[in-house]
């Protein structure tokens, strides 16, 4: 019985270390992608005025993983030197209407006529 106790033991050790060192990874996983939060709103307050931040949250609300990708492809145009900083409020929504031109899908809809007979 005893040494049944002392297996016990020794698994709940492995299991609590095992969570321990989870937690541990899971936590500097959150402080990694906190300060890379941190770094690309610096970014983004360097490279928009405040009424194309203001858009840019506005639109996060509302489509939150179509604006991540829009502040990286901005980062990126404006690190490459592709597009005039700091980006308007008026060039955002000329960006976005862009945007949503490529992304339009014209729809044909056709009706058939069956014959009753």
């Amino acid at each position: 019985m005893s040494a049944s106790n002392s297996y016990d033991e020794e698994l709940e050790e492995l299991l609590r270390r095992k969570a321990a060192q989870e937690q541990k990874r899971l936590e500097e996983e959150r402080k990694r992608k906190a300060e890379l939060e941190s770094q690309k709103e610096a970014i983004l307050r360097v490279i928009l005025t405040p009424e194309a931040r203001q858009r840019l949250t506005n639109i996060k609300l509302v489509k939150p993983e179509f604006a991540e990708s829009l502040e990286n492809q901005l980062i990126a145009l404006a690190q490459s030197g592709r597009i005039k900083v700091p980006i308007t409020d008026e060039e955002l929504k000329q960006i976005l209407e862009q945007i949503s031109q490529q992304n339009r899908r014209d729809f044909k809809i056709q009706i058939r006529e069956r014959g009753w007979k």
